[in-house]
């Protein structure tokens, strides 16, 4: 599912990571990248929900690494905000989320560890769109 997408509400980002994540298979990562406010979490919600994931999913900004269990696979919930480096990332034991053959990992911020990404990571960017307040463009590579 490549291409642009223009969303204009969260239900509407969240509705387009569902069906995203219907066409995911597991071992895959993502890479969400955008300014703050643009819809990765709301993505990661709405993707997690159609996984069959029940629990709340939020940010994971303060504890870094969120793990879910859903009906077919697990969902590795990832947030680099407050990393510096790719080398934070690989202190905290981020390799095993960068191969993940048990689920599908989704990493906020990836941005701040793109140089050690897989080369098939599916990466998706965020925009705001000036002057429409919940409008997002997606763009997904």
């Amino acid at each position: 599912m490549l291409g642009t997408f223009i969303t204009k509400s969260l239900d509407e980002t969240k509705e387009l990571a569902a069906k995203i994540a219907e066409e995911i298979s597991g071992g895959n990562v993502i890479a969400l990248i955008g300014d703050l406010g643009t819809g990765k979490t709301a993505f990661a919600q709405g993707f997690a929900k159609a996984m069959g994931i029940k629990e709340a999913v939020g940010s994971p900004t303060f504890k870094l690494i969120s793990e879910y269990e859903g009906k077919k696979s697990w969902l590795y919930h990832i947030d680099c905000y407050r990393l510096k480096n790719a080398q934070q990332f690989m202190n905290i034991g981020g390799e095993d989320y960068l191969a993940p053959d048990k689920g599908i990992t989704l990493i906020e911020w990836a941005d701040i560890i793109k140089e050690i990404l897989p080369n098939n990571t599916i990466v998706i960017n965020f925009k705001r769109i000036i002057g429409k307040s919940n409008h997002r463009e997606i763009i997904i590579s």
